[in-house]
């Protein structure tokens, strides 16, 4: 077992890793569940996936590097308003100042609707940038229960500002086939019976990516721990395997882990959420260059 001191809120860090002016990654927690319309809980997440990580490795296998010694700030969590808009904004505002700080952000959320507010700040330092959304769900209504800002509208709200590619759905309401991209759109079941297309996901990318997922992008029977679990879905290094041919090709230029709907009687998929930041971290931090 690892014996780091722990000092820091995500992966026991050692204290001279987690310092905010030496780290070059921030992990922000976004404690908010306001629109969800199932299983209440996933602003609980964050804090779950934080403990979680303390238990983690810091070396990584894969690509023989240990992102950690890159920097790794857990920030403050945002406080947030009640209303989704202005949960939006709050979260861009915070994430505008890592940005300008030159961090590398990682959103923990939380609902799904964080993710909006973080693409706006990206949208404002990086000019040519799409969203792969890794998702169960499409979430392209136009709004839902009243509100524009809903979880299951996110990638509406997303759309008005970058394209974005979908991976990995497996539900969706009729009303939502009139904004469905065809192109750039790839169900679960298309990827689950064999089928490569990694390629044909890389070319509806641009160059710069952000990356948002929904834990529900992953099979329930390895993601329980979610607001509104799909059968069907992903398994790990399917979804790892993807990650590393678009970490490889693209620049990811931020990314977000959402709706962890923590389980007190299981904390596997807690820990499965705070691994997937890390593997991911390892891989595009190794790209950069060794640590």
């Amino acid at each position: 077992m690892k014996t780091n001191t722990y000092s820091g809120s995500y992966g026991c860090i050692p204290e001279k890793f987690c310092r905010y002016e030496k780290a070059s990654i921030a992990i922000l927690p976004i404690p908010y569940d306001g629109t969800s319309t199932w299983i209440k809980g996933s602003d609980r997440g964050p804090q779950a996936l934080l403990d979680a990580s303390a238990n983690m490795e810091l070396y990584d296998i894969e690509t023989d590097s240990e992102v950690f010694k890159r920097g790794i700030v857990t920030i403050d969590p945002v406080s947030c308003p009640d209303d989704p808009k202005a949960m939006v904004d709050v979260v861009c505002d915070r994430a505008r100042s890592l940005l300008n700080d030159g961090k590398f952000i990682v959103g923990i959320g939380g609902e799904h609707t964080i993710s909006v507010g973080l693409v706006r700040a990206i949208a404002e330092k990086v000019r040519d940038f799409s969203v792969l959304q890794l998702d169960a769900h499409s979430d392209t209504r136009t709004e839902y229960a009243g509100s524009t800002y809903n979880h299951a509208c996110v990638m509406s709200r997303i759309g008005e500002i970058c394209p974005y590619v979908q991976v990995g759905i497996r539900s969706m309401d009729s009303s939502e086939l009139e904004r469905l991209n065809s192109d750039r759109t790839f169900f679960a079941h298309e990827i689950l019976n064999g089928s490569d297309l990694t390629q044909k996901i890389l070319n509806e990318l641009t160059h710069n990516v952000y990356i948002t997922i929904d834990l529900d992008v992953f099979d329930p029977s390895i993601m329980p721990s979610t607001g509104t679990p799909e059968p069907g879905g992903l398994d790990w290094y399917t979804l790892i395997k993807l990650m590393r041919s678009v970490i490889m090709e693209k620049e990811v230029v931020g990314m977000d882990i959402t709706e962890l709907l923590p389980n007190p009687t299981n904390r596997a998929p807690d820990f499965m959420a705070a691994k997937l930041v890390y593997r991911i971290l390892s891989m595009i931090f190794s790209k950069r260059g060794k640590n």
